[in-house]
């Protein structure tokens, strides 16, 4: 039986205070995001069920995980299991996980599993490159993982560009924001068994009732112009935001 997933955005970090923000490298969360963790903690309702807490290795999901579900891990006796392939979707510094080396002195003391951390899963290059066919895939990839574990309900904390991706709805896209997901939101998903080894996910009617209750729903069509638009701007805010930083430099 495959699981339940139930998709988390990380918290606000610092980076999302601004766009000059964008070239801070892997930012930590602000003290607003601390409090959004707090809040998160006390209200999500599927922790007695939850047996598996997963984050993308960068900063911020992985002290969300930490800060939003203790209770989670503490009963669980496990640690936050980091996996690359849902980390954020382009090369931007504030996008961008640091080494191995470096998370294992950040999270010192803390229950995080970095074994599926190798060297160069932050290079932005070949299957980590910020481009719509590798970060397609590196999805896809990550789904068959998730369908293909043991557990019954399962936490992933990422990033609000890559979720799009991961669960191929662009439905309320923000294209100033580049996502349509808020800091610390969280829906949750079920797998279309049927559709093979691309491992689709459809979000459950509860997730959608508590979000947007009977909103229309995009047709495929509109979903693939929605995709086409944040691809493109995806990509222009990179080039832009990469002169900034260069400037900067």
């Amino acid at each position: 039986m495959a699981p339940v997933l139930h998709l988390v955005r990380h918290a606000q970090g610092f980076h999302n205070l601004s766009t000059a923000n964008h070239s801070i490298h892997d930012p930590l969360v602000t003290p607003y995001g601390k409090q959004q963790c707090q809040y998160l903690s006390k209200t999500f309702p599927y922790a007695s069920t939850v047996e598996l807490v997963v984050a993308s290795p960068l900063k911020r999901t992985i002290y969300t995980a930490l800060l939003s579900f203790p209770d989670i891990i503490s009963k669980r006796q496990t640690a936050v299991l980091a996996l690359p392939e849902v980390q954020e979707t382009s090369d931007l510094p504030c996008d961008t996980g640091s080494e191995r080396d470096e998370l294992q002195k950040e999270f010192s003391g803390h229950p995080i599993d970095l074994s599926l951390v190798k060297d160069g899963w932050n290079s932005k290059k070949n299957q980590w490159a910020p481009n719509t066919a590798a970060i397609e895939e590196r999805c896809r990839v990550a789904r068959r993982w998730l369908r293909d574990r043991p557990e019954k309900d399962i936490v992933v904390v990422t990033h609000g560009g890559l979720l799009h991706y991961l669960t191929e709805d662009w439905a309320g896209l923000d294209r100033k924001q580049g996502t349509g997901w808020a800091n610390t939101e969280f829906r949750s998903y079920t797998f279309d068994l049927a559709s093979g080894d691309d491992a689709a996910i459809v979000e459950t009617e509860e997730s959608r009732t508590r979000r947007r209750g009977i909103e229309k729903l995009p047709t495929e069509a509109e979903q693939r112009n929605i995709k086409r638009v944040a691809a493109t701007d995806a990509s222009q805010n990179q080039a832009t935001n990469a002169v900034k930083v260069s400037s900067k430099v």
